[in-house]
């Protein structure tokens, strides 16, 4: 594909509209209607979407810097409302859909955003549930007409939760086609009020705010400039161009939230992709009829792929089955979010499928260094893109500079420096090493992030906290990277499960192994673990727990002095035990 005409660096509203009277009448996104047809939005379409929602937010007083949050799953009016945001000189704050009203509205609250956007039943539950914290918040839009707000402040009360009066959120919230028909109003006053707007942005204000996970505590704003991510996506462009055709078409059902399916949804938006959205539990169902040319996803996605490839007993047997599976039309697979196994890669390669992966941050905007169509090595995560400055600290830790590397923490100067050399290097937190060709491979990370299978980033600290104050559990640690689900080792505080069973009438030492008692010690755990889980994201919750024998000690290498665990140690001795709960 010649990339010429996309060489310019634009914020990414213009990709929309700079091609309009080109693609007007085209598809843009196919809907899938519920009866097994598909419901078509046209360019022309989105871009109303994203002109009206962009002179809402003026007509709400948005100012060109301040913040607007999108709190909802994937749909059109999520992209509409995020690039409208954009458009009127604002700063998108995306809110992930399985935050918990807690994560939802520190997010928020930390971004002091003006304006939300929100959808679904549920997620307007949570806010209601955490009102007090969305006092800066000036306007609610609710993202389909159909949500019945009285309802669920009603269900809420009903089930116990405290909840604001109703005159009280009627006063804040509107419906979608009320917050379009201001825009629309707006763009009757002054028609060329948009275009004013949206060209006036300049390359160089933030033009979205990420949330991304610490090793503990509250997660932390990450703003990125337009120029953060155009000279990132230019980039990228530039790398994957050989297998990427104009008017493609892509199986969209990565969120919208994270930066790699915002990534993907603006890669349409500049390439003119015809994106099929889906939802994420139809993914697999929906490959052979859709019959995507492009296709992104996390790593679970290729493992089943590759997994019902492997039932074929010939090559020929197993490419058949892959084309099968995927409608036999994709030139371009990309996986993101977590590492993609290299025996997976290697399969799927051997049967026609070049899986590019990369690495990066979202810090970064967010692709560091990336494998290329003409140039790959499955054991590592390719070379560093044009823009992109990289070296390793003396201990390996990989350190990044250049144009896509964001220049600090919202609200978190001691983070910000915390997260810089002295002369200005980005500190990843991950540790690598350069092959003699160039490539990039990741040995290790020095932060504690687990990243699962499905692209999550989960602090293992921020669960295991939670757990401080048990009195019957003495230790908890997270496992779980580039796994489908969570999982733990659990120590008990043996005098006080003692305690607690013999009161139960459960007589014998913690440790005996007695069916009753084994029964009633698990049980107990199972009984503190779910109080836990009903506090965290679906994705951040343990699955399945291991009770361990062999206790922690400063002694056997598995505490520091301070007693806090060596994560590393723990996995390396406990690897067998916490391996067998995937089984």
């Amino acid at each position: 594909m010649d990339i010429s005409q996309y060489l310019d660096l634009k914020i990414a509203p213009r990709a929309i509209f700079d091609t309009l009277a080109e693609r007007r009448t085209r598809p843009r996104f196919m809907l899938p209607t519920g009866d097994g047809d598909w419901r078509v939005v046209t360019w022309g379409g989105f871009a109303q979407q994203i002109r009206e929602t962009a002179m809402f937010a003026a007509a709400a007083g948005l100012k060109s810097g301040e913040r607007a949050c999108v709190f909802a799953p994937n749909r059109v009016e999520w992209m509409s409302a995020a690039l409208g945001i954009q458009a009127a000189g604002g700063v998108m704050v995306p809110v992930y859909a399985s935050s918990t009203a807690e994560q939802a509205a520190y997010v928020v609250e930390h971004s002091d955003a003006r304006l939300l956007f929100v959808d679904t039943a549920p997620l307007v539950a949570r806010v209601l549930e955490s009102w007090e914290q969305y006092a800066a918040v000036e306007r609610i839009v609710l993202l389909d007409d159909a949500l019945d707000v009285a309802k669920i402040a009603a269900d809420l009360r009903e089930r116990g939760k405290r909840v604001p009066a109703f005159s009280e959120v009627e006063r804040k919230v509107l419906p979608w086609s009320r917050a379009l028909s201001m825009g629309r109003a707006r763009h009757e006053e002054d028609a060329s009020g948009f275009e004013r707007a949206m060209h006036g942005v300049s390359l160089d204000q933030p033009g979205m705010m990420l949330y991304t996970s610490g090793t503990s505590g509250n997660p932390k704003g990450v703003p990125l400039t337009h120029r953060n991510v155009s000279v990132n996506g230019l980039d990228w462009l530039k790398n994957n161009a050989p297998l990427i055709d104009e008017g493609a078409v892509d199986l969209l059902w990565l969120p919208m939230s994270h930066i790699f399916g915002f990534g993907e949804t603006c890669l349409g938006n500049t390439l003119g992709f015809t994106s099929y959205m889906v939802d994420p539990r139809a993914v697999f169902e929906e490959l052979p009829r859709v019959r995507p040319s492009v296709f992104m996803s996390v790593p679970s996605l290729w493992e089943k792929i590759a997994t019902a490839a492997m039932a074929g007993t010939t090559t020929e047997a197993r490419r058949a089955k892959i084309a099968e599976v995927t409608g036999g039309k994709l030139r371009f697979c990309l996986s993101g979010g977590a590492g993609l196994k290299r025996e997976i890669k290697e399969f799927l390669y051997e049967h026609g499928l070049l899986i590019i992966e990369g690495y990066g941050l979202t810090e970064t905007s967010p692709t560091l260094t990336i494998n290329r169509p003409d140039a790959f090595r499955f054991d590592t995560v390719g070379k560093p893109l044009p823009s992109v400055e990289l070296k390793l600290a003396e201990d390996g830790e990989i350190l990044a500079r250049g144009a896509s590397v964001f220049s600090g923490y919202h609200k978190d100067p001691a983070a910000t420096k915390e997260a810089f050399t002295p002369d200005g290097w980005f500190k990843t937190g991950d540790v690598g090493r350069f092959t003699d060709d160039g490539f990039l491979q990741i040995v290790d990370r020095k932060k504690d992030i687990l990243v699962t299978a499905g692209g999550k980033n989960v602090p293992p600290a921020n669960i295991e906290q939670r757990f401080a104050d048990d009195p019957f559990i003495a230790q908890v640690v997270v496992y779980g990277d580039a796994q489908k689900y969570l999982v733990a080792g659990v120590w008990l505080n043996e005098a006080a499960v003692k305690a607690h069973l013999d009161a139960s009438g459960v007589t014998g030492d913690a440790r005996e192994a007695s069916p009753a008692r084994a029964e009633a010690i698990r049980a107990l755990v199972q009984q503190r673990i779910e109080k836990v889980n009903g506090q965290l994201a679906s994705y951040e919750t343990i699955k399945k727990f291991a009770i361990m024998d062999r206790p922690l000690t400063v002694e056997g290498g598995m505490l520091t002095p301070t007693l806090k665990v060596r994560r590393k140690k723990v996995y390396e001795s406990f690897k067998a035990e916490l391996e067998s709960l995937y089984t």
